[in-house]
């Protein structure tokens, strides 16, 4: 087994028993359904896109200046990438990526203008949203990335 797969298996491993303490310290069950599903649907692409060669950053980052907070942060390839999951039970309603409205954007926005004060100024970056679906009669959720969908509304 080679190193970088020891390591994704490690981190997998450390992550899955962080959420197992959180779930019994913070009692999972207090939450309401729509949150529950909204944590399970953001664990699931976070795993989904270290499988597709992300490397992340960051989960569920806030930032001190502003509200809101970006759901995950990571690298793919040389393009760092904000990226806002959306988790649905049905896709009847409307897409889940359409859930990230202008006001959505402004607070994603806001937040990752405070993040990219950290980095070089010549990092690429840009918003992605992850859809992730979890339907009846299917056993796995369906997700779906959807890079660069969010216009550029960060002011340096």
């Amino acid at each position: 087994m080679g190193f970088s797969m020891f390591a994704g298996r490690l981190t997998q491993a450390t992550i899955r028993a962080l959420d197992w303490l959180a779930a019994r310290t913070l009692s999972a069950e207090d939450l309401p359904a729509h949150q529950r599903t909204g944590r399970r649907g953001e664990e699931d692409a976070y795993f989904y896109l270290r499988g597709r060669g992300y490397t992340m950053i960051a989960r569920n980052y806030r930032s001190p200046h502003h509200r809101g907070e970006v759901d995950l942060i990571g690298w793919e390839r040389d393009v760092l990438c904000f990226i806002e999951v959306k988790t649905r039970t049905t896709r009847e309603v409307k897409p889940a990526e359409a859930a990230v409205d202008r006001d959505k954007q402004r607070e994603l926005s806001l937040v990752a203008r405070d993040f990219l004060r950290l980095m070089p100024a010549s990092c690429q970056w840009r918003f992605d949203v992850v859809a992730v679906y979890y339907e009846r009669g299917h056993s796995r959720a369906l997700i779906r990335v959807v890079s660069e969908c969010l216009s550029r509304i960060v002011q340096s």
